[in-house]
């Protein structure tokens, strides 16, 4: 059905009145709006305080919508994790385990820099080793004392010579493969290795006891001068060990001497050095031999001079 073409209000006083100051109520909010908007286009600091002012009334109402909406994500993010911790607890344990397995491969690595260090650094106060290897093998349960190096004849290694690492000396070459040497290291109860305490030079002699220490005997008897604590090196006496390489130190006192734990334990060392054999010839702290042939003529010289003056002696 087709509305009416007659949109009178009817004859009621009180509709004409609204609809009259509708009209009019409009038409004064839009002067009022013109206005307002003329006023803030010319001057944007006109009505900055009426804008605070609402601004002020509108803010406790902005204050707790903002809460309500800080209340409701939180909300949310708890049931999110609630669902979603258990992956992620599982992905951190993951990552956690992961560095620690990456810390240890670095300490490793760490440790393994300081020991080639030091073992290269073995240069600046011995002799030039005839080689570098790995100390591959060690006897343990046997009362006899043994290890195995990586290198052989065909790296020059020979018969006798001193092995060392870092720490300390471990042994003399016993047998030469090519491409493996046996050692006798000190601890070894047939092995000998003349000593000297590093503060003063006091005499010993290093024996094995097979049980990774050695015996300190004295040469000289007496009072016992040793102290827990004290240094031992090799004195070079008799040659084969190149005289200062540490050997031990002191952890109980006998009655002729004490007993030492040796430095270069081969449960703590990986890289061993091969030295050449010492002699007193080799020292370069020790003068040149002297020249034989000239060395008679000088003896001849003096049994002259000698023989003059027992002459004039004589003659008076």
């Amino acid at each position: 059905m087709a509305p009416p073409g007659n949109r009178r209000p009817g004859y009621s006083r009180r509709a004409h009145n609204n609809i009259f100051f509708a009209y009019v109520a409009a038409g004064v909010g839009a002067l009022v709006g013109g206005a307002l908007l003329f006023g803030s286009m010319s001057s944007t600091g006109n009505f900055a305080s009426l804008r605070n002012m609402a601004s002020d009334v509108t803010q406790p109402a902005a204050k707790l919508s903002a809460q309500g909406r800080s209340a409701a994500g939180g909300a949310w993010g708890v049931a999110a994790g609630y669902f979603t911790s258990g992956p992620e607890n599982a992905r951190l344990k993951k990552e956690v385990a992961l560095g620690r397995v990456q810390a240890v491969e670095l300490a490793a690595v760490k440790q393994e820099n300081e020991r080639l260090k030091a073992m290269l650094g073995l240069t600046s106060d011995t002799p030039r080793p005839i080689t570098f290897g790995w100390l591959v093998a060690s006897t343990s349960a046997n009362a006899r004392r043994y290890a195995t190096i990586s290198v052989g004849s065909l790296q020059g290694v020979k018969s006798g010579m001193p092995v060392r690492t870092h720490l300390g000396l471990i042994g003399r070459v016993l047998e030469v493969g090519l491409h493996s040497a046996r050692v006798l290291m000190i601890t070894d109860p047939e092995s000998v290795v003349p000593v000297r305490r590093a503060s003063d030079s006091i005499p010993a002699f290093a024996t094995g006891k097979g049980d990774g220490t050695v015996q300190l005997r004295l040469l000289t008897l007496g009072i016992n001068p040793l102290k827990v604590g004290d240094a031992f090196v090799t004195s070079g006496s008799g040659g084969l060990y190149w005289p200062g390489t540490p050997i031990a130190v002191v952890s109980s006192l006998t009655r002729d001497g004490a007993i030492a734990r040796v430095l270069g334990d081969p449960a703590v060392s990986e890289m061993v050095a091969v030295l050449p054999t010492w002699a007193p010839g080799d020292d370069p702290t020790l003068p040149p031999p002297a020249d034989p042939v000239k060395a008679k003529a000088d003896a001849d010289a003096a049994a002259k001079a000698a023989a003059k003056a027992a002459k004039q002696k004589a003659a008076e």
